[in-house]
């Protein structure tokens, strides 16, 4: 039997006359995250198929898990579209996956080729019949089966199979534009970051950078959160941001209460900066409503006054706890809870406002120079480029 790796769209298929576009990019990345493997991939409008080397199953399995754009995925087996190769297929798929218990199943097929002699219902019946006739110890259970028969019916093949894998969803990375993640070394903003390339943005990462208030363990806990990233989001550029002469300047100038509230203003007057630059369309940060003083509704409002790009918070409205859960589940937390701190805590006041007003911030900024501080700081830009199997050794050789 021939095995294939049967891909599902499931949101694709919603696109109507953009379903190509979506189509071919989720092609595109499936071929870079599998170009070091042995497999040949086919699409058509409905279903893309991936054959592969048997020796590497597990390994591309893994890798399709980590790709958006997929629904579901299975290992189907193929033959060619005749009654009797898909009875012989049915009999060999059972035989190689069932034991001596006494299991229910039912049949589910699904007739794409409409001059198939049998519609989907006739063709439950008729495949439920052989197998009954041929596996003594199988009965039927159309509500809650140990194990569902798949058959797919297409004009020049057709596709058995057994078990149906979850794919993690959403959009292709890359068809929904460019973003810019502020990515700090703390448990949220990777989650968001996860969550914008679920719906498609290709992310370039940045991160603010206080050295030596910020330590150099500090910066390789950020590459490797960058590096989780990189395996759903394929290769990123991480732009380090050289923050210290404009933070010591804010500290100097500004009430110690509003320091904070100074310092992210400044943050998202670069962050526009670099999206104009590197044709980001949005900014996306991993903060959560209430969270911290810098994080209310007001403090965000006066913040964002800064930038007329607009601004993500994919975990705004999650709670710390499901925002944990998720970062276990995309392997970042035990990297986040890692005691290195960033800039955004190295300075934290011992009573932080939560209700600013923009015209004290105005005020408090005019102390000092900051557009030439940004200027400085747009210059002196260092950029890495991302990939999941970087080594770790070579950090130090990439600045």
């Amino acid at each position: 039997m021939n095995k294939v790796i049967l891909i599902k769209y499931g949101e694709l298929t919603t696109k109507k006359s953009n379903r190509k576009f979506f189509i071919n990019t989720l092609y595109n990345n499936i071929l870079k995250k599998l170009k070091d493997l042995d497999v040949v991939i086919s699409k058509d409008i409905s279903r893309m198929y991936i054959e592969y080397d048997s020796i590497n199953e597990n390994l591309v399995l893994k890798r399709i898990g980590e790709i958006f754009g997929i629904h579901a995925y299975e290992i189907a087996y193929k033959v060619e579209t005749e009654k009797d190769n898909i009875l012989d297929t049915i009999k060999e798929v059972l035989s190689s996956n069932i034991d001596n218990n006494n299991y229910t199943f039912k049949v589910e097929t699904k007739r794409s080729y409409k001059k198939f002699s049998m519609d989907s219902m006739e063709c439950n019946h008729f495949f439920g019949s052989f197998i009954l006739k041929n596996f003594s110890n199988l009965k039927v259970d159309v509500h809650n089966p140990n194990i569902v028969v798949h058959v797919e019916i297409r004009e020049k093949y057709s596709y058995v199979y057994l078990n149906e894998y979850k794919g993690i969803g959403g959009y292709p990375v890359g068809t929904l534009g460019r973003g810019l993640l502020m990515l700090s070394g703390g448990i949220d903003s990777p989650v968001a970051g996860y969550l914008a390339l679920k719906r498609g943005i290709k992310l370039d990462l940045v991160y603010f950078e206080a050295i030596p208030h910020t330590s150099l363990e500090a910066r390789n806990k950020v590459i490797e959160l960058s590096k989780k990233l990189s395996i759903y989001g394929g290769e990123m550029r991480l732009i380090i941001v050289p923050f210290t002469k404009l933070q010591e300047t804010i500290y100097q100038n500004v009430d110690g209460n509003y320091s904070i509230t100074i310092m992210r203003r400044m943050m998202y007057r670069i962050m526009e900066k670099l999206a104009l630059r590197f044709k980001g369309l949005v900014i996306i940060n991993g903060e959560s409503i209430g969270q911290v003083a810098s994080q209310t509704l007001t403090s965000m409002n006066v913040i964002n006054s800064v930038t007329n790009i607009p601004v993500i918070r994919p975990v705004a409205c999650f709670d710390k706890l499901e925002i944990i859960e998720l970062s276990k589940k995309i392997d970042t937390y035990d990297i986040s809870i890692l005691p290195y701190e960033d800039c955004c805590t190295v300075f934290v006041p011992r009573h932080p406002v939560i209700n600013p007003v923009l015209s004290e911030c105005i005020k408090m900024e005019s102390r000092f120079d900051y557009e030439a501080l940004i200027d400085e700081i747009m210059q002196n830009l260092n950029i890495i480029k991302i990939n999941e199997d970087m080594d770790k050794d070579k950090y130090s050789d990439l600045l």
